[in-house]
């Protein structure tokens, strides 16, 4: 500070032998302002006396700073997908971005993805790699239908090369909500919802004895579901059992709730007041399905004639599985002139139903098969302009509309011990379905 100030009247003399009448004024100037404000911060002290000056000297060390890399970290790429069918080592890699020769050699020879990954449908795969296209790990996962645990098979890279291990868990179980509003189709509302396709042929299942979802169905209407959601480190592996649903159509709403008495080998699907929704009889040969005519009149394209249609036609690619509607016996199973191939299955009660126009059939007459079982597939055999079913219902050689027979079918109810333990079920079961009703619509949980 002392150093300053004599470097400054040093400066100041030098300014007064060049300049010595502004210096002189300069000075004059200067001194009356250093002196008005020595005495304003003079005045500041508390007592009016001079302060004190102290000159403190410290010396003063650098820090050392740590190091910072220069470079930046490696960079990682996660991508995930499902197999496909038509998948070989380099497509599947193709396709999740992974480019690496060595990875494919090795995923093309190891055992467990030859038998369990390749050319297999829906495993779920995550990749990690690396800015240059090349593997780190490879992760599959995947679970058999009805299985408690999954598996996990797992190629990673080491300085040595790949090794690979395989790898088994328990899955993870949780529900799911989620609603739809229909605009065109069933099918078209669980899509916009992220729903499962077994989720949506369970609804249509389920309501199939109550809902026409081939000739009922309104805009507007909608539905709300619970169903389970089995799960591998976090990831959705597949769907499980409807839990409960509703349908609202044409402003009837319908119910169902999955219930097992304590006894009972099987569940089933029950509405609030414990009726059984599983009739005697199936309300479509066919796991649902494009209806191209109803049961009404129309205009025969073979016979170019306007004549009664005494059945219900489900228009469908060939070789698509058809079901016996109930259990009985094989009448017919063979070729009857306009059907093409044909089954008729008899029932109890005078009942029987015709399925023509198969491309093959899968029974023997005098077999008995049961609801549900295979008796053929789709075709256009006989009088068929294109793969369709021709479906019908009889009762003592009279045509019956096949959906009013399948409606006025048997109904079972919960039995009298389990009925206080299904309506605590039921009640319980409401609640999840009112959340799911009112959720954001088009959307899953």
């Amino acid at each position: 500070m002392l150093q300053l100030f004599f470097q400054w009247a040093q400066r100041l003399q030098s300014l007064q032998k060049a300049h010595p009448h502004r210096t002189m004024a300069g000075f004059a100037l200067s001194l009356c302002i250093v002196g008005g404000g020595a005495f304003a911060v003079g005045n500041l002290s508390p007592n009016g006396s001079a302060s004190s000056l102290n000159q403190v000297v410290e010396s003063v060390s650098t820090l050392s700073l740590p190091s910072v890399a220069t470079t930046d970290p490696a960079l990682m790429l996660f991508r995930s997908d499902v197999t496909r069918s038509s998948d070989t080592a380099d497509s599947l890699l193709s396709r999740l971005g992974v480019s690496d020769t060595e990875a494919s050699d090795y995923l093309r020879n190891a055992r467990v993805a030859r038998s369990q990954i390749l050319a297999r449908n829906g495993r779920l795969v995550t990749v990690e790699g690396d800015e240059s296209r090349s593997l780190k790990r490879l992760t599959v996962r995947w679970a058999p239908d009805k299985a408690t645990d999954f598996s996990r098979w797992v190629m990673e890279r080491t300085p040595t090369g790949f090794v690979e291990r395989l790898e088994s868990a328990p899955l993870g179980v949780s529900t799911r909500h989620a609603n739809g509003v229909i605009q065109s189709s069933l099918f078209a509302a669980t899509d916009a919802a992220n729903i499962p396709d077994n989720v949506a042929s369970q609804l249509a299942d389920i309501f199939a004895g109550d809902i026409d979802f081939h000739r009922a169905l309104r805009k507007g209407d909608r539905f709300a579901v619970v169903y389970e959601s089995f799960e591998a480190d976090g990831e959705t592996l597949r769907s499980g059992r409807v839990v409960s649903a509703e349908f609202v159509n044409n402003g009837k709403t319908h119910q169902a709730f999955w219930f097992q008495e304590a006894n009972a080998k099987v569940g089933g699907y029950f509405n609030a007041e414990g009726v059984s929704l599983r009739r005697s009889y199936l309300a479509s040969p066919l796991a649902f399905s494009r209806v191209s005519s109803g049961f009404k009149m129309r205009f025969h394209p073979i016979l170019q004639t306007w004549r009664a249609h005494l059945g219900v036609d489900y228009a469908a690619p060939t070789g698509t599985p058809v079901r016996s509607v109930g259990q009985g016996v094989v009448d017919v199973a063979g070729t009857q002139n306009g059907f093409g191939n044909v089954v008729i299955v008899k029932h109890a009660n005078g009942h029987s139903t015709v399925y023509a126009h198969l491309s093959r059939i899968a029974v023997k007459a005098g077999q008995r098969v049961t609801q549900g079982e295979t008796l053929g597939a789709v075709g256009a055999t006989g009088w068929a302009t294109g793969p369709h079913l021709h479906f019908e219902f009889r009762v003592n050689g009279q045509h019956k509309d096949p959906l009013t027979m399948a409606r006025q079918s048997d109904m079972v109810e919960v039995s009298a011990a389990a009925r206080a333990e299904f309506m605590r079920h039921a009640t319980a079961a409401k609640v999840d379905l009112a959340a799911a009703a009112s959720a954001q619509p088009s959307q899953s949980e």
